[in-house]
């Protein structure tokens, strides 16, 4: 199945993803996926990042769910169909080829552990891999709250509330504001990201799909848990996101997102990094350059600067969130490492 619409789970629309069913004994019991940016799906430019996009529609090829191959069988006359306004179809076609096959060894290796040792241990070990990682994120939650509790009992002895409220914010170049009240229970390990007081939905492309912003809220997560563990759903668990309807971080369908993805979403990690007393802000933005004719797109990322933290220092010229590929980058770049 391929899909790339923002209502889908997408962030914006080069971004395509392909989800592939794992059976035994005629049954689902697992689903492998792979999400690819291609570098052009039609839109109003090349590259299919518009600056000016005001409706999705101006933004590329939008598809909510297309079965890729049926039964065994790739559908091809389909996929041409699907990508015939795109510059380079058969870029496209090679890309989703790719993911095909990687999604077809992500099942090969699947199998391979059931075969090993059995469906159910392998389905128990998997909701382990998840439990441990819920259990590192409330240590963190736990271990962060109890150190704000004991700061503000020192400045406010009076102030005896068992959880601890941060709150911060950032603008976009318009002046839209990204609003963070985030709620830190300590005895309970938990946390609520509540973005409202976010500004409403702009006639513009730096709208965000709300997949951005829980993304950006798991990366930070990870990024503060002092452990080895693998990023996974479990993460999540004891973590409440409320992102309110009608704001440029949950817009309407036909909203122009094209921007949300490589400009907000570094926007929305700085704001909830900078709750937790983290690091400074990095650039705020990926700086895309994009380029091409009617035959062909391209599109690029440029570095830019990485913030600083209580300890060291930041850095300049570096890919740092989405476009650093995430965890690793800001271990290395953003956070101190770890011990």
């Amino acid at each position: 199945m391929v899909t790339n619409h923002p209502s889908s789970g997408g962030s914006h629309l080069p971004d395509i993803t392909v989800v592939t069913p794992v059976f035994r004994d005629d049954k689902i019991v697992f689903f492998v996926a792979s999400r690819g940016h291609h570098a052009d799906v039609g839109g109003s430019t090349p590259g299919s990042m518009p600056p000016f996009s005001k409706h999705i529609s101006e933004e590329g090829i939008a598809v909510k769910t297309f079965k890729l191959v049926n039964h065994g069988v790739y559908d091809e006359k389909g996929v041409n169909t699907l990508f015939k306004e795109s510059r380079r179809i058969e870029d496209n076609v090679s890309d989703l080829n790719a993911q095909t096959a990687a999604n077809k060894r992500g099942i090969f290796l699947i199998n391979e552990l059931i075969d090993e040792h059995g469906l159910r241990v392998v389905q128990t070990y998997m909701r382990y891999v998840q439990e441990n990682a819920e259990l590192a994120v409330r240590d963190m939650l736990r271990a962060t709250g109890k150190r704000l509790v004991e700061t503000r009992s020192l400045e406010d002895p009076e102030n005896h509330s068992p959880t601890v409220t941060l709150r911060s914010a950032d603008r976009m170049d318009d002046g839209s504001v990204v609003a963070l009240e985030l709620t830190i229970d300590p005895a309970s390990g938990t946390a609520h990201f509540d973005f409202t007081g976010t500004s409403c939905e702009v006639f513009g492309n730096w709208n965000a799909p709300t997949a951005v912003t829980s993304a950006a809220v798991i990366y930070v997560i990870r990024c503060l848990v002092n452990q080895e563990i693998p990023l996974n759903e479990g993460c999540l668990r004891p973590v409440t996101i409320t992102i309110p309807d009608g704001t440029f971080l949950s817009p309407s369908e036909n909203a122009a997102v094209v921007g949300g993805n490589v400009l907000t979403s570094q926007r929305v990690t700085d704001v909830c990094l900078y709750a937790f007393g983290a690091c400074a802000n990095a650039q705020g933005c990926m700086n895309n350059l994009t380029f091409g004719n009617d035959s062909f797109g391209y599109y690029e990322t440029i570095g830019g600067g990485a913030g600083a933290g209580p300890s060291w220092n930041g850095a300049s010229g570096t890919q740092v969130r989405v476009s650093g590929f995430c965890v690793s980058q800001i271990q290395t770049r953003g956070l101190p490492p770890r011990s």
